[in-house]
């Protein structure tokens, strides 16, 4: 098979691009970083092919904060079309594009029309499911939100209708796409690979406090404002909560409303940091309200460290409801200060999830897998099998 591959920047394309090339069907890689930035992902560079100016001009103002949403959102979708286009001008014969959701309308139907299938690769929700989530959640916390652009949903949406399938890295994602009247069987869901070389459990808990931890983006999406509340209603003499993650301007604006006593908020760290904190702490919550599949979950049930994350985290496809963690649904704050409360009362219910964490994540499948998995579905859907 021969296949091409589009991406915005690397997201986990790269790690696929890896796969596909192990396995001879690599064609070319299309991305809208500059080839300085992508020779340290490993695909050789004759497989590679850059459209990096705007994409560049858009990160580098917003880095010197000289953007604004308005500017932000233009770029973005200006990027997205011109580097339709200009994949469409020289996208060779293939049997398959994978496209990253947005980065191919115009280059799909130049695929389609020479006998290729075309995927849209979506790494969270439905865009519809998205925008409402995150609108009904900035008017719940009175934080300004911009509506996204009508040109921007429909570009979307034409591109879901436009490829032959779509594939998702959850069964919450798929089902989002169901809910908005996308046909379920046009819709595979393939998790992503887990990295888990630098995650082993190198520490236990200490016994005589009861520590939290938060890795991840901090921003309303990711459910902040649960994490803080729930974590305030636990009744506990000696808890802690340590949140990792760069915070969002919305978040930081939010932060002072919210509850903070014995949390402490370390910022970003290098991952070789993060099986420490892991290992040293009784549970990581996850109260996210929309994204595709959260790999953080899998790198500290590495470690030995329970979960307790909400449906939209992608939990279900890692993870059992009571056996490794607890699963709740986005918003119930009632749940998830319950759970909580439960492993900070029951240290046989930590250690036996802790210990169930640590045989299942034997049986989460690597990149490896997912280029498995990958290669399945091409061979099926390009009849080449």
């Amino acid at each position: 098979m021969k296949i091409i591959q589009a991406t915005f920047g690397t997201f986990h394309h790269f790690e696929l691009a890896h796969e596909l090339l192990r396995r001879g069907h690599l064609e070319r890689i299309y991305s809208t970083f500059p080839w300085k930035r992508l020779q340290r992902e490993g695909i050789p560079r004759e497989k590679v092919e850059t459209f990096p100016w705007i994409h560049t001009a858009q990160i580098l103002l917003g880095k010197y904060k000289l953007s604004s949403p308005g500017i932000h959102s233009h770029l973005a979708y200006t990027n997205g079309v011109s580097f339709d286009r200009w994949l469409a001008e020289r996208v060779p014969e293939c049997d398959a594009l994978i496209a990253l959701s947005g980065s191919a309308l115009v280059a799909a139907k130049k695929v389609q029309s020479r006998g290729g299938i075309v995927f849209c690769d979506r790494g969270s929700t439905h865009r519809r499911h998205q925008e409402r989530v995150m609108r009904e959640e900035h008017e719940r916390w009175k934080v300004e939100y911009r509506l996204q652009e009508a040109r921007e949903m429909a570009r979307e949406e034409l591109i879901y209708q436009q490829s032959d399938a779509i594939t998702v890295p959850s069964r919450v994602a798929a089902r989002t796409f169901a809910e908005n009247g996308v046909d379920a069987a046009k819709v595979h869901v393939i998790p992503y690979g887990v990295r888990l070389e630098r995650f082993k459990k190198i520490a236990d808990p200490p016994e005589d406090s009861f520590q939290v931890l938060y890795v991840g983006g901090l921003s309303l999406r990711k459910g902040i404002p649960y994490l803080l509340q729930a974590f305030a209603g636990l009744r506990h003499p000696k808890k802690r909560l340590t949140v990792i993650g760069s915070p969002s301007k919305e978040i930081t604006r939010l932060l002072p409303t919210l509850p903070t006593e014995n949390v402490e908020f370390l910022g970003a760290l290098p991952q070789g940091e993060l099986a420490q904190y892991m290992s040293r702490s009784h549970v990581m919550m996850l109260p996210s309200l929309e994204e595709g599949l959260a790999l953080v979950q899998g790198q500290a049930m590495a470690c030995g460290c329970p979960i307790l994350a909400t449906t939209a985290t992608g939990s279900e496809d890692l993870f059992t409801d009571g056996v490794e963690g607890f699963i709740v649904e986005p918003r119930d704050m009632a749940a998830l200060t319950e759970r909580l409360q439960r492993m900070a009362d029951d240290p046989d219910l930590r250690q036996r999830m802790s210990e169930a964490a640590l045989l299942r994540v034997q049986h989460l499948g690597g990149w490896r897998t997912y280029g498995d998995r990958w290669e399945q579905l091409l061979l099926r859907l390009t009849k080449k099998q």
